[in-house]
This record gives C-alpha cells, structure tokens and sequence, in this order.
C-alpha cells in the first residue's frame, strides 16, 4: 500500500484535504470543469468571479492571450486580457449549487466583484445561499473594462476597507481579500482589508504587463483588431514576484491574517517554496492552463514524498519556516566571505565562466587555453557565484568559505 502523508489544512476554520485549489480563472468557469478538477484530486476551487451583468455586462475581447517565449524556452509566461465571467448570474449560482451538493466534501470558494454596495452583498449572499464555504474579493484584476472596479479599487485604501466591510454584513461565510500586485506595497492595502474585517488575504493576481510584440506591423499582443494593453502577466516568470509578496504578507507583524498563495505554481516544489513563505492554501490557473488539471497528481505525490522522507507530519510543521529567514539587507553580515570552486575533472572548458566573470563580475576566473580549464583567483574572488549560475555542468562550480581578510574586497572591522 503507498503512503501518503497528511496534506490536509485548515484555512479560516474550513478543512481542505490538500492546499490545493483552482484559481478564480477559466479554469474554473462552470460546473462541468469543476467536477473535473475535483475528481481529479484538487482540494478546493475558486470559482471564476462572479459579477452582476444587471449592472455591467461583460463582452470578452478577442484574441486574448498571448505567450511569453525566451529564446528556446516555451511558455514561461502568460498575458491575459480576460476580464471576470460572461455567464449570466443565474448560471453560475445554479452550478456552484450543483458542485456543492455533488462534492460536500470539497471546498468552494466564490470569487465575486460589484460595482456598488448593493452589488457586493447581493453577491455575497447569493453565494452563501447557494452553498459556497468561503468567499474571495476580487479586487485585483488588471484589465477590468471599467474604472471602479478591479485593481483601481484594489489600489484604493478605503475602498478596500469599505466593500469588505459591506460584504461581511451581508453574509456569514469567512471572506478573502484577493491582492492586487500592480503596487509598491502591498501590506497597506491588506491592512484596510483588515480593518474591513478580512479573515484571509489572497496574493497575487497578474502583474500588468506587455509580453511580445509582431515586429511586421509594429502592434504588442495579444493584437485585438490593430491596438493592445499592458494586461495580467501569469505562469513561472512571474513566480519570483509573488514570493516576495507573499512573504511580506506572512511577515507583517500587524496583519496576522492567513495567506493562500498564487504565482506561478507548477509543481510540487513550487508548492513548497509558498507553504515556505508563509502560503497555507495555494492556488494555480497558468499551470493548468498548459498542462490540465492532471497535474495536481505530480503536486499531491511529491509534496506528500518530501513530508514522508523528512518525517513531516503536517503543513502547519513548515509553512513560514523560510520566510523567517528573510531579513533587510542592512542587516547582511559581512564577517563571512565565499569564493568559488571549479572541479577541474567535471570542467568541460566551455569558456563561459571565463567570460562572464570577465565582462560582467570581478575577472576572477583564470583560464588555461591549452588544458582548456578554468580556476579562480581566490584573491579577486568575491564569492558573487555567476561563475556556477552561468555553467552548464550543474555540479561543477561550488563554493567555500574563507576568512573574510583574505580577499581584497572584504569589509575591514
């Protein structure tokens, strides 16, 4: 019999069987897709927001995607023009109706976004009639055909603060706040979400971007009809960033809200890396988007491994543990220093350290044109380590530590 370790959460008080949910997103547009995602393992989903079309009708532009490609490597991101669902309200009420009394074991978030306080808690309570667990507030999306709605309202303090509030009268369910990236800092925003009685916060959306542009007629994509815009950027490229937000999420001393996790979530250790910094629940859409909701199978098994192999016995033993060790740079020890090591056997003589360290670093890197190896001059060495980023033999260039006086460049104390 295979083992599996307890990937169970709780998150707000609702009990997920594994952290991992679909993103509000098209891939969890109606019910059809929804009871696919759940049968194939997905602990929760948030459905794709909700809007009222009495007060704003979504009409999608097309095309709507376009793929971010560098140089040979595929898909490393994605830009959207996708704005919230074009379903009509009743549609969308009647299948999270559905899922719920089909999957009462799974969780359904509903995703909305209004345009007024009427619309927010006629939304709110829809949802809640109809059965969803929890609630996520919209206030982040990037292309948003109108200017009150959106990450306008997400980058807007007291707007936060206000529909959160409203929504939380209006119903009973626990409420996430759903961040918005396009900003400088993301915990004064949380902060009002807080204050409007947030129980969670959400992070991130896309980040505004432009992906690729068709050199023959000048025009950036995704080209709708001649024009286009700096719209949501998604997938792996994006991942960097939404881990710093994350943990600036978790590390807030003042906001002290529970986190789920998005940005670029593709296997099981990216997974890993959010539960790290701070996530409890973790969300993906750009993932699926290319690969199907297949592969919660590799996230499941590889994150359930780890926990096994290191005698993990629950989520709650590691989420935060990396993000308590991110620090302000002013508080950087320079007692120690490092240089590089080059293991001449698994030397290939590329150049490509050579090169690099040259032109771009501390001209550490010695190299001999007739063995066609390279070594380091530990006296130049900063212990920057581009050498062992740029070398295409993994394990070739290490490093060690040295006492910091031996280098020309250590601080003096």
């Amino acid at each position: 019999m295979t083992t599996k370790a307890d990937l169970s959460i709780d998150f707000c008080g609702i009990k997920f069987e594994n952290p991992f949910c679909l993103s509000s997103s098209p891939v969890g547009n109606h019910a059809e897709m929804c009871s696919r995602a759940y049968d194939a393992g997905w602990g929760g989903i948030v459905y794709k927001t909700l809007g009222l079309e009495k007060s704003f009708k979504i009409v999608m532009p097309s095309p709507r995607l376009s793929v971010y490609n560098y140089g040979d490597k595929r898909f490393v991101g994605l830009q959207n023009a996708e704005q919230i669902t074009d379903r009509p309200i009743k549609d969308n009420i009647r299948d999270i109706a559905f899922l719920k009394k089909n999957y009462p074991n799974k969780v359904l978030i509903s995703s909305i976004m209004g345009y007024s306080d009427d619309d927010w808690a006629e939304l709110a309570k829809m949802s809640e009639d109809a059965g969803a667990d929890m609630l996520e507030l919209n206030f982040s999306c990037p292309q948003m055909a109108r200017k009150d709605a959106g990450h306008r309202i997400g980058q807007d303090f007291e707007s936060v603060s206000h529909f959160t509030e409203v929504v939380k009268i209006a119903c009973g369910l626990p409420v996430m706040a759903k961040m918005t990236p396009n900003i400088t800092d993301m915990i004064p925003v949380a902060l009002a979400a807080k204050q409007g009685g947030a129980d969670a916060i959400s992070a991130i959306n896309t980040i505004k971007a432009i992906t690729d542009i068709d050199i023959e007629n000048f025009t950036p994509l995704p080209n709708i009809h001649g024009f286009s815009a700096a719209t949501g950027f998604s997938g792996p490229s994006a991942k960097p960033v939404a881990m710093r937000f994350v943990s600036d999420l978790y590390n807030s001393k003042e906001l002290g809200l529970p986190i789920s996790a998005i940005g670029g979530i593709e296997t099981w250790r990216d997974a890993l890396h959010f539960l790290l910094l701070g996530g409890t629940n973790l969300q993906v859409t750009t993932g699926i988007l290319r690969y199907g909701y297949r592969i919660i199978e590799d996230m499941i098994e590889g994150l359930s491994d780890f926990m096994i192999d290191r005698n993990i016995k629950s989520l709650d033993e590691i989420i935060g543990k990396a993000a308590e060790k991110i620090i302000d740079p002013s508080e950087f020890t320079t007692r120690y220093q490092v240089v590089s090591v080059i293991d001449e056997e698994k030397c290939i003589g590329c150049g490509q350290c050579y090169i690099s360290c040259h032109d771009g670093a501390n001209q550490a890197i010695k190299f001999d044109s007739e063995k066609r190896k390279a070594s380091v001059d530990e006296e130049k060495c900063v212990g920057c380590l581009l050498c062992k980023h740029v070398c295409p033999v993994w394990d070739c260039i290490s490093y060690k530590e040295v006492d910091a006086k031996v280098t020309k460049h250590a601080a003096v104390f």
